[in-house]
């Protein structure tokens, strides 16, 4: 899932001639930086509480509510307004009301940041440093050739002083918007250089390699990170994500324990663990941290969550009731190309079991509106097609649990919990489930399987088995294509020492496919003979398909 829509966290480090001053604000940056937002909340807070006319405390206390997950742009607002209240020159605060506006993706907010920055003659490092910051606070908002000017002079004024580590990450995260991946780790090495937790700049690193899908590169910075720093809670989020994509869901919980444990309780950073553990596919989790704070939030926000995680529970009408409920309170900047994707799942979950065929004809018209606008929009919240396979398969929501155990299979999960990378387990624990057509436990232990090994084609075939004995047919197709296509890759003498399980995998497919999709099912029955001639199942669906 991906619905955090910031690549790293940012934050700026400000020149104040009060030393006391100055470190209860860097108090502030670290808090933030680390992503305890509740405390950078509180820090701020003393400070206005402590000094109210000082302009500037206004502007980091609202700066705080937009960089945080999910931006509070009405209490962002209200902190800067009081900060031209006590100041109505202050240029921080004007840039604050400017990044609300393009938050809220109103574009001649751009206009507004060059003017302050004209205005202050180019002058404060500090003002330079935050025009370039908002420019890239929204990535789908952003103006990233812009910010880098802006930051380069920045850096350009701060010289003499000592520029801040937290320039230099700020201008990798403009390079990053533009996909310019090398000068963003130029940027983070000059952060390097210069940063007091170098854990900061390792895991902001590692992010960039995720990006890249340099894997390798990606965990060894962010195990450098935890090994500086063991309490900087965004590394164990990079860990969780790195982990998440390779599917090793075991480990990516006890990375988001981890991180639990070292951000802090704010609100939003409980709706932002939620969140990782939906993707994670771990709904339990999702719904105890949800409910945890459901309450405690204002934000329209939560309602999302919540359709997401009831839908992966596979309730629909309660989901399709939560994402109405955040539609009408939302404001419209705020709704996503996959708020419309997760639309359409509902629709089709709800689809599946309308009886009223005008009804039932409505809903699958909202599949297939509401999906194309996700789809076309490039968004990778979910895998759209994969899910909505799902649904017609009825695997929205399922465990293992419900088709039944043994002895066998209660002692391969120990050894897989012991273990989770441990491959003999995950394919004997496999076999185990089919052994007692517990197909649901098999789906789902071959997937974790072709995680570990993705270049593995006979999972691919076994899964494809397993959803084919489910009755999940779509799945099992595609399944059985990916094993094809698995082996394809391969040097010939790996085809031809597998041709005949390659005939059974074609002549599937063409099953599957005989009375949806005819031209499908001859091309495949071709191939499936072309393999095997012989092949008496395959040569008696030809004749049925009038070849």
């Amino acid at each position: 899932m991906n619905l955090s829509k910031k690549i790293v966290v940012t934050a700026a480090v400000g020149f104040f001639t009060s030393f006391s001053f100055a470190q209860s604000v860097q108090d502030g940056i670290n808090f933030v930086d680390s992503q305890k937002y509740a405390k950078a909340k509180q820090n701020y807070t003393d400070l206005i509480n402590q000094n109210p006319k000082e302009a500037s405390n206004y502007f980091y206390l609202g700066n705080t509510y937009l960089t945080q997950f999910d931006p509070n742009f009405d209490l962002a607002q209200e902190s800067f307004n009081k900060g031209l209240a006590a100041d109505p020159k202050s240029n921080l605060n004007k840039l604050g009301l400017a990044s609300v506006k393009l938050g809220k993706g109103d574009k001649s907010a751009v206009a507004e940041i060059q003017q302050i920055v004209k205005d202050s003659r180019e002058k404060d490092a500090e003002v330079l440093f935050r025009a370039g910051e908002a420019l890239t606070l929204f990535e789908k908002n952003s103006s990233p050739d812009l910010a880098i000017g802006f930051l380069n002079k920045a850096v350009e004024r701060a010289g003499k002083a000592g520029v801040p580590a937290n320039y230099y990450y700020a201008l990798g995260d403009a390079y990053r918007i533009k996909k310019d991946p090398g000068n963003a780790m130029t940027a983070y090495d000059k952060a390097e250089a210069v940063a007091k937790n170098k854990a900061s700049v390792y895991t902001r690193k590692g992010t960039l390699w995720i990006a890249a899908q340099q894997w390798q590169q990606a965990k060894t910075n962010i195990d450098k990170a935890i090994a500086v720093d063991p309490t900087y809670a965004p590394a164990y989020k990079a860990l969780a994500g790195f982990n998440i994509k390779y599917q090793k869901n075991a480990e990516a919980t006890q990375n988001l324990i981890n991180y639990t444990k070292y951000a802090d309780e704010d609100p939003y950073t409980q709706l932002e663990i939620a969140k990782l553990y939906f993707t994670n596919e771990d709904y339990a989790n999702a719904k105890t941290t949800l409910d945890s704070v459901f309450d405690k939030v204002n934000d329209p926000i939560k309602h999302k969550l919540r359709a997401y995680i009831l839908y992966g529970e596979g309730k629909y009408a309660e989901a399709q009731q939560s994402i109405s409920t955040f539609l009408s309170q939302a404001d419209k900047s705020r709704v996503q190309a996959s708020d419309e994707g997760l639309q359409g799942l509902i629709a089709a979950g709800l689809a599946k079991d309308e009886k009223d065929a005008a009804k039932k004809a409505q809903l699958e018209a909202t599949v297939q509106q509401k999906i194309a606008i996700a789809k076309n929009a490039k968004d990778e919240t979910l895998k759209w097609d994969e899910e909505l396979a799902k649904i017609k398969g009825g695997l929205v929501g399922i465990t293992a649990d419900a088709g039944g155990t043994s002895p066998e299979i209660d002692a391969l999960k120990a050894k897989v919990a012991a273990n989770a990378q441990d491959t003999d387990a995950l394919y004997k624990l496999a076999q185990a489930y089919q052994d007692i057509k517990n197909w649901n436990g098999a789906i789902l232990t071959w997937q974790k399987m072709i995680a570990l090994l993705p270049t593995w084609e006979p999972a691919y075939y076994s899964q494809g088995y397993a959803y084919q004995q489910a009755g999940s047919q779509e799945l099992a197709s595609a399944a059985y294509q990916k094993y094809i296509d698995t082996l394809m890759a391969k040097p010939a003498a790996d085809q031809e020492a597998n041709k005949e399980t390659m005939s059974y995998a074609y002549f599937a497919i063409a099953f599957i496919a005989k009375d949806s999709d005819k031209e499908k099912a001859k091309a495949n029955i071709a191939k499936s003979l072309a393999l095997n001639p012989t092949y008496a199942d395959a040569l008696a669906l030809q004749k049925a398909l009038g070849q």
